[in-house]
């Protein structure tokens, strides 16, 4: 089953393709969409199809930055149905915990987490698109429309302390500093959003809780799409917890409110087991963390959860039947021979 998104990401890119000299029609045909989805922003649709659609704009308009221009142009209303239930939420804090809630409403995609110490909060954005890399035009879009969402409680004028890409920089940041501030890092070990902690709780000033009531009573009317499985919610959790070394069912299960006991009770009655999910992920991780020269092979082994170098080499030369630096080479020389290829 295809990951499915809202087409309200291609409304807003129409605007910004026509800006940088894209036709919107014609880019949505050529990736074999309706055009339709234009103008139909609650329709839902396949998010290897939306990433196509802006990669290959951006290539074709040699902007850097299509999808970040994507996220900056969000507003609260894009999120549809939503909206309003997340207009009235009392603080920032329950705005990112009903985006996950109601996450079958927006995207299949996109997992929101935050993670907190005594005075730092880190807003985790992390993508599962089924992809080998989901490419940082998307990443950016991710991230682009966390923040606006951000900005939309706190302030339009609101600055994080920091926002970090695991992509390497483009050539130009000046859209970056523009949306974001000065501090955009970038080859970073995440994507996140780093905030002051205490913006998590400061007071929504628009909140009333009898309008958040009413919307709620709306929004649980809507019909979902499609039935998460609660093996799918094991996957994209581990998906991101993992490369912060949480990754083991104990961190996992707290974070779906579950104990491990009965985590593992649950998955084994639909036939599934922890370990082959965790199995899934690393695999899947392992290609994108490859795929990127400037990740070393400890590095790797230890965004996937393993204490020794060794231990990374048997395990993935049993799942890709070579060593791990045979596979980085091999990759890398096929993507030199599609770039000259492209070039001639």
């Amino acid at each position: 089953m295809p990951l499915l998104v809202r087409a309200a990401s291609l409304s807003k890119f129409s605007e910004i393709a026509r800006s940088v000299g894209i036709d919107p029609v014609r880019t949505l045909r050529d990736a074999g969409l309706d055009p339709s989805c234009l103008a139909t922003p609650d329709l839902r649709i396949p998010e290897s199809d939306l990433a196509r659609v802006i990669e290959r704009s951006a290539h074709e308009a040699g902007c850097d930055s299509l999808g970040l221009r994507v996220g900056e142009a969000w507003r609260l209303s894009d999120f549809g149905p939503l909206s309003l239930y997340l207009q009235h939420q009392p603080t920032l804090r329950q705005v990112l915990a009903q985006i996950e809630s109601y996450r079958h409403l927006l995207s299949d995609s996109v997992v929101i987490q935050v993670e907190e110490t005594i005075d730092v909060a880190v807003v985790h954005v992390g993508l599962v698109t089924g992809r080998p890399d989901p490419g940082p035009e998307m990443v950016e879009l991710a991230v682009g429309v966390v923040f606006s969402l951000m900005r939309s409680i706190l302030g339009p004028q609101y600055m994080p302390r920091s926002v970090h890409f695991s992509h390497a920089a483009p050539a130009s940041l000046a859209v970056h500093r523009r949306f974001f501030g000065r501090n955009v890092v970038f080859d970073s070990e995440f994507d996140s959003i780093v905030l002051p902690r205490q913006d998590l709780d400061r007071a929504n000033p628009l909140a009333d809780v009898h309008l958040a009531r009413h919307a709620k009573a709306l929004l649980d009317l809507q019909p979902r799409y499609n039935t998460e499985s609660l093996a799918d919610n094991v996957r994209r959790t581990i998906h991101v917890l993992l490369p912060r070394g949480q990754g083991a069912i104990d961190p996992v299960s707290f974070q779906l409110g579950r104990t491990p006991r009965t985590l593992q009770r649950q998955l084994e009655q639909s036939g599934q087991r922890f370990s082959a999910l965790l199995n899934e992920v690393r695999v899947s991780l392992a290609v994108r963390y490859l795929a990127q020269p400037r990740h070393s092979m400890s590095d790797i082994g230890n965004l996937l959860g393993f204490s020794e170098l060794s231990a990374f080499s048997r395990w993935f030369s049993a799942e890709f039947g070579k060593p791990p630096s045979l596979w980085r080479n091999e990759h890398l020389e096929q993507a030199l021979v599609c770039a000259d290829q492209r070039g001639q």
